[in-house]
């Protein structure tokens, strides 16, 4: 899946539209977690270094549902973007439209411009040709690096890219680096480590990652579906009674291939589900009737580290338990460590195994941290997503 890479790109004297993705949190006003606004600074940085005649930003934030609303403008990061750069970058008082264009028209060399939430206009996630017209009126060339929106055939990410010479920027080129060769031709051994807590929203994961695996790692609360097909007792664990014959399937097919399913062989229970339940260690496969399975034990973390140690190629891609609730986030910490430890090629697949390894400070350790949730899960499910596939050589 090559695509068009902004590299291949002369930016010299052109004004440059960049769908970015600053939908980021916010309180009272400010940034509170810089990640996807720092991820976006190496293409800005190439496309001013390569004196570029201006730059023009655009991305969503949060779900404004095609209304004008104050806590959803982007002005908070065009102020922090303008703090990591050291240079102002005006902020536009709407996303198309004539005042936009007579700012646009009077950008000075090398000048930074944040249009407005595009989601302020439902024309956006329509997908409708017309704004998307507008959208790319205002430069010469369109640059996609909103990973995390790639999932999307929305106006500012695929739209666009139908009236402009259009490319990759770097932090989509990595996302594919790292993401393609695990469906086509990862290293040997690959090791997929799968948790969260529905078997319905990871079933397509894991039926795509299946060919390519030696081993599939099964945690969260997911597992317990599994567990409960292969004839366990699974107490008051969640279970997706509707996907009992999937899993079956799934594992009959594991079998078939010959490829190892690892699922937990014991737990950290409780007898409700909240953040001050007491754990419980349970030294068994089968939990006890009224408890419930809150995360991975450590005879099962040490198979895990066993597995992940030979890895040379890991994917993760979900926690291993309710993390969120100190008491029971050492198991999904000790994958994370597991897979920061690998010598092999480590990424995390966006969502909560980010969080996870963010929260545990651990991220910098792993090869590749996505940055976006839905769009990772769908690329993992060998998916087209619509804002890469219009970068396409």
């Amino acid at each position: 899946m090559a695509v068009r890479s902004i590299t291949d790109a002369d930016v010299r004297g052109k004004k440059v539209l960049v769908r970015v993705d600053f939908n980021v949190p916010l309180k009272d006003g400010r940034v509170t977690d810089d990640t996807r606004i720092k991820a976006a600074l190496p293409t800005i940085e190439h496309l001013l270094k390569n004196n570029a005649a201006a730059v023009i930003l655009m991305s969503h934030l949060g779900r404004p549902k095609g209304q004008r609303a104050p806590e959803f403008s982007l002005k908070p990061t065009a102020e922090r973007l303008s703090e990591l750069f050291g240079r102002t970058v005006k902020m536009a008082p709407d996303t198309v439209g004539p005042e936009v264009e007579k700012l646009v028209s009077e950008l000075g060399e090398g000048e930074l411009l944040m249009l407005e939430n595009v989601r302020f206009y439902k024309e956006e996630t329509d997908n409708d040709a017309e704004f998307s017209r507008k959208l790319a009126a205002l430069a010469d060339l369109y640059v996609n690096d909103a990973f995390g929106s790639a999932h999307r055939a929305h106006a500012s990410t695929e739209g666009v890219a139908h009236h402009l010479p259009s490319y990759a920027g770097f932090l989509i080129e990595k996302e594919v680096r790292f993401f393609e060769p695990v469906l086509t031709n990862p290293q040997q051994p690959m090791v997929a480590i799968i948790g969260g807590a529905k078997v319905s929203s990871k079933i397509g994961v894991l039926e795509s990652l299946l060919p390519n695996c030696k081993t599939l790692i099964i945690g969260g609360g997911m597992a317990y579906t599994f567990l409960k097909a292969q004839g366990h007792e699974i107490g008051n664990s969640m279970l997706e009674e509707e996907y009992l014959e999937t899993a079956n399937s799934l594992l009959a097919a594991a079998e078939q291939k010959g490829v190892d399913i690892v699922l937990p062989v014991d737990h950290v229970a409780a007898s409700e589900f909240a953040e001050n339940a007491t754990p419980e260690a349970v030294d068994a496969v089968d939990i006890p009737a009224g408890k419930l399975g809150m995360d991975i034990g450590p005879k099962t973390v040490a198979r895990i580290r066993e597995v992940v140690a030979n890895a040379k190629t890991v994917v993760w891609n979900g926690p291993m338990g309710v993390f969120e609730f100190d008491p029971f986030a050492a198991g999904t910490l000790e994958i994370a460590k597991a897979v920061a430890e690998c010598s092999g090629t480590t990424i995390v697949g966006g969502g909560d195994s980010v969080a996870a390894a963010n929260k545990f400070e651990l991220a910098d350790r792993m090869d590749h941290v996505s940055t976006g949730g839905g769009a990772s899960l769908e690329f993992l499910e060998g998916r087209t997503l619509p804002g890469i596939a219009a970068l396409q050589d």
